[in-house]
């Protein structure tokens, strides 16, 4: 069989008239010093603050310093994958976390990844980690109670819904108790709330029992569990209260009751002291001494209270 020339010219200028280029552009740095959870990164110029970078063997990073010469950022995974000289991409996007129904009666950890064995979580929503919180004017006035089944509490130091309420103790003293029995007994009220608990720093083998504790109840039906364990890196127990407070502003919005517990701040408090003094930025206030632990309730009253803390609260 011969082969004519033209026919292959004729095809090769189709392809010529056909073709349709484009250009992606990526801003791509190198890391400079890795270790302890953190990296410092060269050649970001245009990076913002909270945004994901892409770092290589699947570790995310998230840009909390934004200096002259680099930016220093946290890493989300094992540290030890990454080397100095290794390539680090934007992603251009801020750190965001899966909100939706979808996550009810589900375990996820701080990135929002289900960590309960059921699946994946169908939600194409999210929400980003860290916001502007609403004004103190511009919250709804607290005119609800949330009954925590507790007599004593209820009747001497009650809750209402849009509140805060700091739970202060030494260890062992049944903190994590008043926490879970608030959450059980919002299973027959009126006008029920999501509830979500942050376990930080807490063993996997505590938040498996809370769990079972829940299941056992009847609760886990209304209740999200987010969780970083006490063998994860810092960065994982700095951003989890800020993911459980983007799930459940998701349901605020809607105009929705949520009442989160956070499971405990102290643990929060020493993390973000560790990445503070490792990429020299300022601090915050000494977090409390390990013989006194703080558990939180926060609950929220739609639709214009927030989870957040003000900067007043701060």
């Amino acid at each position: 069989m011969a082969i004519r020339p033209e026919e292959i010219t004729a095809v090769i200028k189709k392809q010529i008239e056909g073709f349709a280029g484009s250009t992606e552009l990526k801003e791509e740095g190198s890391v400079l010093q890795v270790g302890d959870g953190i990296a410092r990164v060269y050649g970001l110029e245009n990076a913002m603050s909270g945004e994901l970078l892409e770092l290589p063997n699947g570790v995310m990073g998230m840009v909390l310093n934004l200096e002259k010469e680099n930016v220093g950022c946290v890493l989300f995974g094992n540290d030890t994958l990454v080397k100095e000289g290794d390539p680090v991409r934007r992603t251009g996007k801020v750190a965001q976390v899966p909100v939706g129904d979808a996550m009810i009666g589900r375990v996820v950890d701080a990135l929002g990844r289900p960590v309960d064995g059921k699946g994946p979580i169908k939600t194409t929503k999210s929400r980003p980690l860290d916001i502007v919180a609403p004004g103190v004017m511009l919250r709804s006035p607290v005119n609800e109670p949330l009954q925590t089944g507790i007599k004593a509490i209820d009747a001497m130091i009650p809750i209402g819904r849009g509140q805060r309420e700091l739970i202060i103790g030494d260890r062992q003293t049944g903190k994590t108790a008043v926490a879970i029995d608030a959450i059980i007994n919002q299973k027959n009220q009126p006008n029920r709330p999501i509830c979500i608990y942050v376990a930080v720093g807490q063993k996997q083998s505590t938040v498996a029992a809370v769990v079972q504790k829940l299941q056992d109840a009847g609760a886990m039906e209304y209740t999200i569990i987010v969780t970083a364990g006490a063998s994860e890196p810092a960065p994982m127990l700095y951003i989890a209260p800020y993911a459980g407070c983007s799930i459940g502003e998701e349901f605020l919005w809607q105009g929705k009751h949520v009442l989160v517990v956070y499971d405990d701040l102290s643990k929060h408090a020493a993390a973000y002291r560790q990445l503070s003094l490792l990429l020299r930025r300022p601090r915050a206030a000494k977090p409390t001494p390990a013989t006194c632990s703080i558990c939180t309730l926060v609950s929220s009253s739609a639709p214009v209270s927030s989870t957040r803390p003000t900067a007043a609260d701060r």
